[in-house]
């Protein structure tokens, strides 16, 4: 977990001249606010609800408080101040940098939900910070993760992470804001005319193929870009319907951890602390990565490689279902979800999948796979990008 410098805005109750059945919902922006709150983590009357967001999202940011207010819930909005993150690292010592924030643990023992808002004013702000830095933060703040993670994996507190499109990230992925804000739109759903059931008829599809997975072994997969085969014996297909992240769409689990053997080429790039590793290409034997190749970036992700133990696991196969989501944006809550593709991440691995490997990295790629097939104990699942079960 990241260490920010917020600032934490106070509201005032409003008084508004409508109830909620006579709201209207004429954006899209209106509609994110709304299946944030009410779909993807289903507020409740007065539970606490804190809002980790930036100043770039402050129109989704004033929706989202009128939503939570109307669902009857005790809202707090945590902004972080523009360049607050980059101030920090530039300038703090020691002694600030290993400081651990009390605020962060009462938020994480005391509230219900979380809510965090990806809204950035620039993609490349902390590029030149030695990573040593983010170590040191993240150290400080062990506790707070370990009790997010504990209370996560008791379903004793819900949590979201949703992006608004700003201009850095249409930049990013080389869009102009305009086109960058519709390809945003699209891919939540939210130019339908019910977002919500629209995600509730997604999740009904992957349940359907995690289903139809289950008690399954042997996956090989197989194109131009993959020559691939790994176990998922005894382990579970996890679906991501729109609950954890927005937007979502992929079913995912973590194989036998020493089951992955063969090459993969990525056709996108993957994504290391902000800096893009190009052509990407992995051997495995015997769960491992032991050879890497890139055109651009291998040094840094050989390096990313000896992390720890783990970091050289395969801990996850994903595979895409959102076909909202029709090109690489450089952003991998977008990319991954990318309907035919598969994505595979080294490192940390998914309890709840029964993944056992544990690694302080999880680095997701991503594989086209318009032109291959995934086959499941010797029987045809996957063609060309799409579901043949």
């Amino acid at each position: 977990m990241y260490k920010y410098c917020f600032l934490i805005v106070l509201c005032m109750s409003s008084v508004f001249c409508f109830s909620q059945e006579e709201l209207s919902y004429v954006t899209p922006t209106d509609k994110m606010a709304d299946v944030l709150i009410n779909y993807s983590l289903e507020l409740q009357p007065h539970e606490r609800i804190a809002i980790f967001t930036q100043s770039e999202a402050n129109e989704l940011n004033i929706a989202l408080y009128r939503e939570a207010l109307l669902a009857g819930a005790y809202p707090v909005i945590i902004c972080e101040i523009p360049s607050s993150n980059e101030i920090f690292y530039t300038y703090a010592n020691k002694d600030q940098l290993a400081y651990e924030e009390d605020y962060f643990l009462y938020i994480i023992n005391n509230f219900d939900v979380l809510l965090n808002i990806g809204a950035t004013s620039n993609t490349k702000s902390l590029n030149n910070v030695n990573p040593e830095l983010f170590q040191i933060t993240a150290n400080a703040n062990k506790k707070v993760t370990e009790r997010f993670m504990e209370r996560d994996g008791n379903n004793e507190l819900r949590w979201c992470y949703a992006t608004y499109p700003t201009d850095a990230l249409a930049q990013e992925a080389e869009m102009g804001t305009v086109e960058y804000k519709e390809f945003v739109f699209n891919s939540c759903k939210l130019n339908t005319p019910d977002p919500a059931q629209s995600w509730e008829e997604d999740s009904k599809r992957q349940r359907e193929l995690s289903a139809w997975l289950k008690g399954k072994d042997k996956i090989e997969l197989k194109g131009p870009e993959i020559d691939l085969s790994l176990s998922i014996k005894d382990r579970a297909f996890l679906v991501a319907d729109g609950k954890l992240n927005f937007p979502d769409g992929e079913i995912y689990c973590s194989p036998i951890e020493n089951s992955a053997n063969g090459w993969v080429k990525f056709s996108y790039p993957a994504i290391v602390m902000g800096k893009e590793i190009r052509d990407l290409e992995l051997w495995f034997k015997n769960g491992k990565v032991v050879k890497c190749k890139a055109s651009k970036g291998e040094e840094l992700f050989s390096e990313m490689l000896k992390t720890d133990k783990g970091a050289n696991v395969l801990g996850e196969l994903g595979i895409g279902t959102n076909y909202s989501i029709k090109r690489f944006t450089k952003n991998m809550l977008y990319d991954e979800k990318i309907g035919g593709t598969i994505h595979l991440a080294v490192g940390n691995g998914f309890p709840d999948s029964g993944g056992k490997n544990v690694s302080s990295v999880h680095t997701d790629m991503v594989c086209n796979m318009k032109s291959s097939e995934i086959i499941v104990d010797g029987e045809l699942f996957y063609k060309d990008g799409e579901f043949l079960k």
